[in-house]
């Protein structure tokens, strides 16, 4: 259920299906279902996998909420299923597999989730990792917690989606949202996940139109004061 121990994939060229699960992430987050479904569309027509895309659609429940998760599930069933009858008819539209590889996912894992979700925080941290545990436990013990075992550890240690394009994806929905101290931990994220400072900086441009002119600004700034600093 989640990634095995490997080394960092290094990120070093912007390519379609990537941007476009990028820009997928934002719509998730705060578009409108018109521009989810459209989103859906682009990232078949770019060429996104079936997997990278469920691997989105799963991962946005950390930042965009359940409701939207659940409308963007519903959304991208729909478009499956619809370039499924494209291709051959209803016998293939039922036989689409959306989620169903990981129905036995269960709590038992829990054990598994914590030490993959310490090991996956401390890398998107990176140095930084121990002072964030203790302003996140100063805040509380239950977010600390919950931080690393369901979010760094059932969700975004699963296999399915490098860490890098995870990163850039979270990267796109703390621009959507107009979360900018959680916009720059991020950046810092996919730099430290193996993306190029240019790859970051070509997702970020790839935002335009899909998230706000000023927080698509606010993230350049952020951006050159931490590559300027390394």
């Amino acid at each position: 259920m989640t990634r095995s121990s490997e080394a960092v994939v290094t990120l070093s060229a912007l390519d379609a299906a990537t941007a476009a699960l990028v820009r997928q992430s934002a719509r998730i987050t705060a578009a409108s279902e018109a521009e989810v479904r459209a989103g859906f569309a682009e990232c078949n027509s770019a060429g996104v996998s079936q997997q990278w895309q469920e691997e989105l659609v799963l991962q946005s429940y950390l930042f965009a909420g359940f409701p939207r998760a659940l409308n963007a599930a519903r959304e991208w069933r729909k478009s499956q299923e619809a370039g499924a009858g494209r291709i051959g008819g209803s016998a293939e539209r039922s036989a689409v597999p959306l989620f169903a590889s990981r129905a036995n996912e269960g709590y038992a894992d829990v054990f598994d989730w914590r030490t993959r979700g310490e090991a996956t925080c401390a890398t998107v941290y990176g140095e930084f990792y121990e002072k964030l545990r203790g302003n996140i436990r100063e805040l509380s013990a239950s977010l600390d917690e919950w931080m690393i075992v369901e979010g760094y550890g059932k969700v975004l240690s699963r296999d399915g989606l490098d860490l890098g394009r995870r990163e850039l994806c979270v990267v796109a929905a703390c621009a959507a949202a107009g979360q900018e101290r959680q916009l720059h931990s991020h950046l810092h994220g996919a730099l430290n996940a193996g993306v190029a400072g240019g790859v970051v900086r070509a997702g970020l441009e790839t935002l335009g139109g899909v998230v706000s002119g000023e927080m698509l600004e606010r993230g350049r700034l952020l951006l050159g004061r931490i590559v300027g600093r390394g």
